[in-house]
């Protein structure tokens, strides 16, 4: 076996190692800032086409450069895991759930509400959408939580 491989095998046993002990604080810092980067893309992308109708809608877009800049600090400094990952996730979880209410506030005033669903489900603010940034700040701070890697 060449000594590449010899070193790749390495490295997927300390990884699989370092995932049963639970030691996943870099890993999940890098996902958490590397997933936030296409969600602001498709954050961006959808309000535009509400073309920014309330101010709110900047609101995740202006919480992303912080998650991202603090998974990526994360990555390489435990004591910016530690400090600053879980406040910038928690900022961005509570975005999503406060997008989640605005677009069910949104889906209400559409003509015809609630009554109207099978319609403006489709047609109007997607429901859950938000509930993704929720999903990444819980990511982020389960990052601050756990161990990190050897």
């Amino acid at each position: 076996m060449t000594r590449s491989g010899r070193r790749s095998r390495r490295r997927v046993r300390r990884a699989a190692r370092n995932v049963r002990s639970g030691r996943l604080q870099r890993t999940l810092s890098g996902f958490a800032a590397m997933s936030a980067l296409p969600l602001a893309t498709d954050i961006y992308l959808e309000h535009y086409r509400g073309s920014f109708g309330n101010k709110m809608m900047w609101s995740p877009l202006a919480a992303t450069p912080p998650l991202v800049a603090a998974g990526v600090a994360g990555v390489f400094s435990e004591r910016a895991a530690r400090r600053a990952l879980p406040v910038a996730s928690a900022v961005y979880g509570v975005q999503g759930i406060i997008g989640v209410g605005m677009h069910m506030r949104g889906l209400a005033r559409k003509p015809g509400g609630f009554r109207e669903a099978s319609f403006n489900l489709l047609m109007g603010p997607p429901l859950f959408a938000p509930g993704s940034l929720t999903m990444v700040g819980a990511i982020g701070m389960l990052a601050a939580a756990l161990p990190r890697e050897r």
